[in-house]
């Protein structure tokens, strides 16, 4: 049996018709053709998944489609809006963060999310937040450095309301 589920996802207004305990995942790969989360443990422990929904980090692997309905979801092709890449997504390139880069959009999820809700974390506060990111390559170091980085960035960012 199949269902319409309305959401937001980056941005966008979509519906879905699918099984209501299809994975969020599932309907985001399969569905609105989203390469970025990916398939990792299925049960929720690795990060390969990680999607942001009304602000909080959640695996898109083991969250059903009946509970996405109505909410709003950011995956990392949606961190940015427009054509440019977030600060945590050019920060990790600028330190070489990813190996096979299997895990990094899960890790580029959490981190900007964490400097979004934030934006003083230090070193001890990034760690703990990416320890639910499981990295097999041993990036770990290099990750943190990035995330540290486009915090720095964002506190010599200065606005127009700023300069007044």
């Amino acid at each position: 049996m199949t269902q319409a589920f309305e959401l937001t996802v980056n941005g966008r207004q979509v519906r879905i018709e699918t099984h209501p305990d299809t994975s969020l995942l599932h309907a985001l790969r399969n569905e609105l053709g989203l390469k970025g989360p990916r398939f990792g443990c299925g049960l929720g422990l690795c990060g390969a998944c990680f999607v942001r929904m009304d602000g909080q980090v959640v695996a898109s692997c083991d969250t059903p489609m009946w509970s996405a309905e109505g909410r709003t979801v950011v995956t990392v092709e949606g961190l940015e809006p427009g054509e440019g890449l977030h600060r945590v997504q050019q920060a990790l390139l600028d330190e070489q963060a990813a190996q096979c880069g299997f895990c990094i959009t899960g890790i580029a999820v959490n981190a900007a999310t964490l400097l979004e809700t934030n934006p003083d974390a230090d070193e001890e506060a990034i760690v703990e937040a990416l320890d639910r990111n499981l990295c097999r390559c041993g990036v770990q170091r290099r990750v943190v450095r990035a995330v540290l980085k486009a915090r720095s960035e964002s506190a010599c960012h200065v606005t127009p309301e700023d300069a007044v």
